[in-house]
């Protein structure tokens, strides 16, 4: 191993995710990693007191998460930016804002929401259905049903826009329609996740950084939150074409390979699955009209896997998705490159090194869908 291996670097570029149509029921693993878990702070009353100053209330949901009433986000005002800030700072904290609407949402409502965290603009890689009202290129649509929207998608743990070398800040999920025998989103809270593990893989998941397999964008395993100030993990199950570790006491790196990248994933997947048990995750149901907004540095999500089953089974369900502009570059350490050329030869020469689609699989027994 050298100490400067020759990263084949790439510019940053806009990308176009493809989705293909997938979904089966996820295999459960319990996880084997011990918990200790950290307790989400409690809402700042000074934030509090300013959320309600302008009519509004926000309540803690139980594990994380709040709810959010009296804004009503279909009014086409903006509130002022003393409120944006308190909720953008308590939602780094809880992980999500859930908007409760009396009456269905119009898209452009949603949209103009979504603007309000992080980069306060959208950015949108996604394709559209032809289903996506208007053909509004800023809509993921998403269904169980493909004459509805595009099935299938984000079976596993994930951030949205990991190809990004400034990952999207926040994502937005309005719920057109719930499906009648249920099927949300599972949200777990990268930063209690890494509180609950063991000191040794605290340590060594530290000197981690996950190469997207689609754009080669390189991204810490472990980063501190730029608003909460707290350690977070951070990787992505479904497109991940490397891991390159930094050697301890050295300057040297190596790549994982498959052996060492099935575990690290397997570990990943499994502290976050812990949280549903072990309080910082949470399998939440959507009802009409909801609208969820997400910190995308500081909560991982994936479908629950009823999301997937055929309506036949589970009802008609339809989402639409947002995303906006990421704020920073998620950036390694070590003096690493904020972009590789994941599809040019192996640095190292071996270890795990693979482009496209959605990189390394690390499970064979469950489903991979970006």
């Amino acid at each position: 191993m050298t100490a400067a291996p020759r990263w084949h670097t790439l510019p940053p570029r806009r990308l176009r995710q493809r989705f293909h149509p997938a979904g089966i029921a996820l295999n459960h693993r319990r996880s084997a990693l011990p918990s200790r878990q950290s307790t989400l702070p409690p809402l700042a009353p000074s934030r509090l007191a300013t959320i309600e100053a302008f009519g509004g209330t926000i309540t803690p949901l139980d594990p994380l998460g709040a709810q959010v009433q009296g804004i009503d986000l279909s009014s086409g005002e903006t509130p002022p930016p003393e409120v944006l800030d308190a909720l953008e700072r308590e939602m780094a904290n809880c992980g999500f804002l859930v908007f409760k609407n009396d009456t269905p949402l119009a898209p452009e409502d949603f949209l103009r929401a979504s603007c309000w965290w992080g980069g306060k603009e959208l950015h949108s890689t996604h394709g559209v259905h032809t289903a996506t009202p208007g053909g509004n290129p800023h809509i993921f649509r998403l269904s169980n049903d493909r004459r509805h929207g595009i099935p299938g998608v984000g079976p596993q743990w994930h951030n949205d826009g990991s190809f990004n070398t400034a990952p999207f800040s926040h994502s937005g999920y309005h719920i057109i329609r719930p499906a009648e025998k249920g099927g949300g989103t599972y949200f777990a809270h990268q930063g209690a996740a890494y509180d609950a593990l063991p000191e040794d893989r605290k340590a060594y998941w530290s000197r981690l950084s996950s190469v997207n397999s689609s754009s080669g964008a390189v991204h810490p395993l472990v980063h501190e939150h730029p608003t909460s100030r707290r350690k977070c993990i951070w990787m992505h199950l479904g497109m991940t074409g490397a891991v390159i570790e930094k050697l301890p006491d050295e300057e040297a790196f190596r790549l994982l390979n498959a052996d060492e990248l099935t575990q690290l994933c397997h570990e990943y997947n499994d502290i976050l699955n812990a949280g549903l048990e072990n309080g910082y995750a949470t399998a939440y149901e959507y009802q009409e009209n909801d609208c969820v907004f997400i910190d995308n540095l500081a909560v991982a999500h994936r479908a629950a896997p009823e999301a997937h089953l055929p309506v036949e089974q589970q009802g008609l369900r339809i989402m639409h998705r947002s995303t906006v502009r990421g704020v920073h570059d998620l950036a390694p350490g070590f003096g690493l490159p904020l972009q590789v050329d994941i599809y040019g030869p192996n640095p190292q020469g071996k270890g795990v090194w693979q482009g496209g689609g959605i990189g390394f699989r690390w499970d064979d027994r469950v489903p991979m869908q970006n």
